[in-house]
């Protein structure tokens, strides 16, 4: 499996974090930056990490920001994405169980490495429950056509 993993400036030490937790599980990264602190603009990085996600050219995709609020505006901008916003680890579950989200946002002001290992291993770890919820995740997939 390919986790693809982007962030802005404000994430970058946060996606070495992530990246070490995704190996772990045995998955493989595929970082798209951005690599240096210089500032750069959130929506052309999260946009790389969901054409991936979009295309299957990666299965899941992980974003960081700041706030991980601009991260998944933009990520839900692209066609085939679900993105979610988590701020722990049952929001992580739920979105995974009951959205059947595709890129995990989160805020890398808000956490320190063990808090973030958790949240992603917890959402990478979680599947899509599907009964009851696929009916709503179709639905919200229709939307690309609006």
């Amino acid at each position: 499996m390919i986790i693809t993993i982007g962030s802005d400036h404000r994430g970058l030490p946060q996606r070495r974090v992530i990246a070490e937790a995704i190996e772990s599980l045995g998955y493989q990264v595929d970082d798209k930056g951005s690599f240096t602190e210089d500032a750069c603009d959130y929506p052309d990085v999260a946009v790389e990490v969901c054409r991936e996600v979009s295309s299957g050219a990666a299965t899941y995709g992980i974003l960081v920001c700041g706030t991980g609020i601009g991260m998944s505006i933009a990520a839900n901008k692209v066609s085939g994405i679900r993105a979610a916003l988590c701020c722990d680890i049952t929001t992580a579950k739920l979105s995974r169980q009951h959205n059947d989200a595709n890129v995990l946002c989160l805020a890398g002001n808000h956490f320190d490495e063990i808090q973030f290992r958790a949240i992603v291993t917890a959402w990478l770890s979680t599947d899509f429950e599907g009964g009851r919820h696929l009916r709503r995740v179709e639905k919200m997939m229709a939307l690309d056509a609006d």
